[in-house]
């Protein structure tokens, strides 16, 4: 029997979501400059952080996609982030993006993203909120801003509903990686405290390099002790 295309599509959109998952922090990468967030991301690859979220808020977003695609191949996963109705999703995706990620929740966009295979991460606030997006599709639900609401939050919000995927984005910093992880995050979305458009445009690219080194092994020692059973 053949599968049908929704189906398939299904598949990919999981496997996609367990790729980020694997991952466990997305850079976000909100610069005007496209020539410096090609060096910014190959700078965070360096770094091991191959999950790239780029913003529709940067200019020539979708191009930057394809360009990023075309660059760094499979080799970095790059989604597509502010996004805030379907079309934008879907010139994005058409351009290349793997994800779609929302500051806000907008079922629309969830949906379209569905319909192109691809996961949808829209942003939510309250546990009503956070709920209703994930009824309504959500692969990951991004708590956005994060440090408004705090680790406590997140851990009060999941006790109730562990089966929540939830996302902090926002506040995120290597220093405080580990405690969104440890709290139940199963990612971080990471914007300025990773990628400072100061020193992208100073050319300090190692520096970002180096965070990126940070948030990696925050990532993997917080997953240690967890699966260790530490706390």
């Amino acid at each position: 029997m053949t599968r049908t295309q929704a189906a398939v599509r299904s598949e990919t959109r999981q496997a996609l979501v367990d790729e980020i998952i694997a991952c466990g922090a997305i850079a976000v990468v909100r610069l005007n400059d496209a020539a410096g967030a090609i060096r910014a991301i190959e700078a965070i690859r360096a770094g091991g952080i191959r999950a790239i979220e780029l913003t529709m808020t940067t200019p020539g977003a979708v191009g930057l996609v394809g360009e990023t695609r075309r660059v760094f191949g499979d080799d970095v996963l790059v989604g597509i982030g502010s996004v805030l109705d379907a079309q934008s999703a879907r010139r994005a995706v058409d351009a290349g993006a793997r994800y779609v990620v929302s500051p806000v929740f907008r079922r629309a966009v969830i949906e379209e993203a569905h319909r192109l295979g691809v996961p949808a991460m829209p942003g939510a606030f309250s546990p009503t909120e956070i709920l209703d997006a994930h009824e309504a599709g959500a692969d990951i639900v991004k708590i956005s801003p994060a440090e408004v609401l705090g680790v406590a939050f997140l851990k009060g919000v999941l006790a109730p509903m562990p089966f929540l995927r939830l996302m902090p984005t926002g506040g995120v910093t290597p220093e405080n990686v580990g405690d969104w992880l440890r709290a139940g995050a199963v990612a971080v979305g990471v914007g300025s405290a990773l990628v400072d458009a100061k020193l992208v445009a100073a050319g300090e690219f190692a520096t970002l390099t180096e965070r990126a080194r940070r948030i990696v092994a925050s990532v993997e020692q917080a997953r240690n002790r967890t699966a260790g059973g530490a706390r």
